[in-house]
């Protein structure tokens, strides 16, 4: 089985940062994406970043500019750093792992961010 883990939420102050991370079991880096989507009350999930296998990415609107994903393929880590945050990204942020197309996903991290 693929078990995602994610870590690092919890509560944060607008303005503040926050970086989550996210390990899952080895599979192989050149067959597989990861990215970071977010879920707040009454919203449907949605994409927050993506990164490839390749190292690109791809990121919703709302964090551009602030959200950095990375990955480390030695460690089969994804990382979401967040800077600026803003009482809109409060959410459950849960990681994804697409391998030979299925997904895969953690339980989420609930991030919460004080005005």
């Amino acid at each position: 089985q693929v078990q995602l883990v994610e870590s690092g939420g919890g509560s944060v102050q607008a303005g503040g940062p926050r970086r989550p991370s996210c390990a899952a079991p080895p599979t192989p880096s050149s067959s597989n994406a990861r990215g970071w989507y977010r879920q707040a009350p009454g919203k449907q999930r949605e994409l927050v970043a993506v990164i490839t296998s390749g190292g690109s990415t791809n990121y919703a609107d709302s964090v551009k500019g602030r959200f950095t994903i990375t990955r480390d393929n030695a460690k089969n880590m994804v990382y979401l750093q967040m800077n600026s945050l803003k009482p809109e990204d409060t959410a459950v942020y849960y990681c994804n792992l697409e391998y030979i197309g299925m997904n895969y996903w953690g339980e989420g991290t609930l991030v919460t961010v004080s005005s």
